[in-house]
């Protein structure tokens, strides 16, 4: 079960802070997020998500350069993971290197333009969707185990922008600008009382888009859960996040101010294991909903991620005794 929670937890690109959301995919942590793969192979992670949100008409957005009254979105994604564990000695610890590819079709509406890119003036509402590639997301992480049942792994991801970004549009999954996702997670798994508690929070650093002129604020994420098995198949729990801009926007582009937002959402997780061949694999399914949100929408999210080896070195057996 631990694998299946490290590759979906690497799974996160997202939106943008230009536009009212986040490159971290909030909801993406939860139990077993500091549990590494404890041997070397390679493994891979399908995570379907989707997202269905809104903000008031009076709310303004900037998004693709427009300046925008109220959206809604409704953002189908699936995010495809291959993640690397070529050794489970470094720096005392397991290191883990892989990709994200994310590929969605985004369907985004804003009951009014009121600045488009050129300096337009007010237009009726607007809808815009597309089947979309979004920009390449690199993860590195290192994790360690503290005594029998505590584990600690630190992670960074960074946003390559190579996307398909399309300009002056509502619906992107690209960010056109390097971002860079620094996280800390700790788990307390105990497998004979069948408790899982775990915490992780990260800061991610935005860069500047160079065609809106727009350099979205920094931000920091938390999350939380807690899960209980029920059997070796199936587990079941509660998670919960946060999320804060701790730097204002800026550039050119930044026409609404620094823009600062800020949403939490409480939500519920459960997780099936079982074997494909020989190899053991997990489907795991999420679902929060938002609230107290600023500055960005507000919805609901659901995650449905299958997360399977598919080559495991086994270690070598020691030498017989002469």
């Amino acid at each position: 079960m631990a694998l299946a929670l490290v590759l979906a937890s690497g799974a996160s690109p997202g939106l943008a802070t230009e536009g009212g959301s986040s490159f971290y995919l909030l909801g993406s942590g939860g139990p077993g997020a500091a549990v590494l793969p404890p041997l070397q192979g390679t493994f891979f992670d399908s995570t379907f998500y989707l997202y269905g949100g809104d903000a008031k008409a009076e709310r303004e957005f900037t998004v693709g350069g427009n300046v925008v009254a109220g959206l809604e979105a409704l953002i189908p994604a699936e995010f495809l993971t291959m993640l690397f564990v070529p050794t489970t000695n470094f720096l005392g610890g397991t290191l883990a290197v892989g990709a994200t590819l994310p590929i969605g079709f985004p369907t985004v509406r804003a009951d009014a333009i009121l600045t488009g890119p050129l300096g337009n003036q007010r237009s009726l509402a607007r809808s815009d969707s597309a089947l979309v590639l979004g920009d390449p997301v690199l993860n590195a992480n290192v994790g360690w185990k503290a005594g029998a049942n505590s584990h600690i792994a630190a992670m960074t991801q960074v946003s390559v922008p190579i996307g398909q970004y399309r300009k002056d549009q509502l619906a992107n999954l690209a960010f056109h600008r390097w971002i860079v996702d620094t996280s800390l997670a700790y788990s307390w798994n105990d497998p004979k009382a069948g408790w899982d508690i775990s915490a992780k929070a990260g800061v991610t650093f935005n860069g500047t888009n160079s065609y809106t002129d727009y350099n979205s604020g920094n931000e920091f994420h938390i999350e939380g859960a807690i899960e209980k098995s029920f059997s070796k198949a199936i587990s079941a729990g509660i998670q919960a996040y946060h999320f804060e801009q701790i730097s204002g926007d800026s550039g050119d582009g930044a026409v609404l101010g620094d823009f600062k937002g800020r949403v939490s959402a409480v939500g519920v997780t459960a997780a099936n294991n079982f074997v494909i061949g020989h190899m053991p694999a997990t489907v795991r399914a999420r679902l929060f909903r938002e609230f107290g949100a600023k500055n960005r929408m507000e919805g609901t999210s659901f995650f449905l991620s299958l997360s399977v080896p598919l080559r495991i070195r086994m270690p070598s057996a020691p030498p017989p005794a002469p």
